[in-house]
């Protein structure tokens, strides 16, 4: 039983060491997007939108199909036997008198059951229906566009997202990097004083002392930025906690510069933006909702057929074409018919309420068009100032690299104080943290330019 219990225990071992480990998943800026694009809650909300615009469009035009209206009903009356004459009789020939004990309950009670129904379908209706539709229509191209905006700003998250983990990531290498050579500098520098051979000085220790912790202090830091920036993209592309990634770059670099002048850029941007889109939309079913509001002033022709039933079984039927009996009858007839309802206070404000919608999206769109192309020429010199800024800062930053080689290799060689290690990893550390600043505010502002301009989809 226990060589068993031991065979089976080293079996489970085994098959926990040979089973395969969860596979990491691969990131590039790309895929991440891709994935976010998928998994958005926002995008389905704006796509939710958008199916409301297509059901008020099936409502628009349902409006001009036929029209069912069909009511029944069950009741209790009281019962009559009899002619139409006092006393039940079928006839009279002098002092006659209708009966009058409608009232009366001695003949008991009777079931009433009745219908009546109506099935029509407007004619015309001087546009009102035909300009409903048309703004429905416009209302869909409105929430498609509101989609794509939302698109954007999730590719833009992503991006920010993306760009923030390498720069934050870079950023914890240096100051890891700095670190190790500060503490070789120091570990060499205790020695020095432990040898007491002259070479050092109990305030190189001090002063190399105080960068270490400096350093420690900003890769803290740069930590957590790379915790939250990876936070940001799980939550983004709908990644589990659990789930392990892996980024496929293995360092922030500059994005390729686009060649393309500024002017087409911003003839793009009239074209292709979602916001010019929208406003064509808006324009054309704020004109057809001015229209709609002048035509609900007109009446509406329908044609169809209508009719009534009822029947009460306790009861005699009156058969008289001069009289309507309610308890028992049938009629139904085709029919053309004209319904008008005039409002001559509301009716007018509703469409000068409809115009001033209007004007006041005719401003909004000439404002599109003067402040979109701003908005393109702000992205663009700032991607071209940010792309030549993190060049020079990437020279400086090699510049500076070398100085701090250098000066570490005069330091162990007893040829230069510790100060000096000091000065060139400051220099170093700031030059090399402001090109990674660059370069993520340089791909970040290219994301920028992209969407402004309308180049996505």
């Amino acid at each position: 039983m226990k060589a068993s219990r031991t065979r089976a225990a080293v079996a489970l071992l085994f098959g926990a060491l040979l089973a395969p480990s969860a596979q990491a998943i691969q990131l590039n800026l790309d895929k991440a997007t891709e994935l976010a694009l998928q998994a958005d809650p926002r995008i389905d909300e704006q796509r939710a939108y958008k199916r409301k615009a297509e059901a008020l469009l099936q409502e628009a035009e349902g409006s001009a199909g036929w029209r069912f209206d069909l009511t029944s009903f069950a009741a209790l009356t009281t019962g009559v036997d009899g002619g139409f004459y006092e006393g039940g009789a079928e006839s009279c020939s002098s002092n006659c008198k209708p009966r009058d004990d409608a009232y009366d309950l001695d003949q008991g009670l009777s079931l009433w059951a009745g219908l009546t129904f109506s099935i029509v379908k407007p004619l015309t209706t001087f546009g009102l229906l035909e300009n409903y539709q048309q703004a429905a229509e416009q209302n869909i191209v409105v929430q498609q566009q509101q989609v794509r905006l939302q698109r954007d700003v999730t590719r833009r998250d992503v991006a920010k997202a993306y760009y923030g983990y390498l720069a934050a990531r870079d950023g914890r290498l240096l100051m890891e990097d700095t670190e190790k050579r500060l503490q070789s500098a120091l570990d060499l520098v205790k020695q020095w004083l432990d040898e007491d051979n002259g070479q050092a000085k109990l305030s190189d220790r001090y002063a190399l002392e105080a960068g270490l912790a400096l350093v420690q202090r900003y890769r803290s830091e740069a930590e957590g930025l790379e915790a939250i920036a990876l936070a940001g993209l799980r939550m983004l592309t709908g990644l589990g906690k659990d789930e392990k990634i892996e980024i496929e770059d293995r360092r922030l670099s500059p994005e390729a510069l686009p060649d393309r002048p500024l002017q087409q850029w911003i003839e793009t941007a009239l074209v292709q933006r979602a916001e010019m889109k929208q406003v064509e939309a808006g324009l054309a079913a704020r004109r057809a909702l001015v229209e709609a509001k002048k035509a609900s002033a007109k009446p509406i022709v329908f044609a169809g057929v209508a009719g009534s039933m009822a029947w009460s079984p306790d009861r005699e039927s009156l058969d008289n074409p001069f009289l309507y009996d309610p308890f028992n009858h049938v009629a139904a007839s085709p029919l053309i018919g004209l319904r008008w309802q005039w409002e001559s206070g509301a009716q007018p404000a509703r469409v000068e309420q409809a115009r001033a919608d209007l004007d006041a999206l005719v401003s909004k769109a000439a404002f599109a068009r003067q402040g979109i192309p701003f908005q393109v020429a702000e992205q663009y010199h700032l991607v071209q100032s940010k792309f030549r800024a993190q060049q020079q800062m990437r020279e400086s930053a090699l510049a500076a690299r070398r100085w701090m080689i250098a000066a570490y290799s005069d330091f162990e060689a007893g040829l230069e104080k510790a100060e000096k290690i000091l000065t060139a990893m400051q220099a170093y550390v700031l030059a090399y943290g402001d090109y990674l600043k660059l370069v993520n505010e340089y791909n970040n502002h290219l994301v920028q330019l992209k969407s402004v301009s309308g180049v996505y989809e």
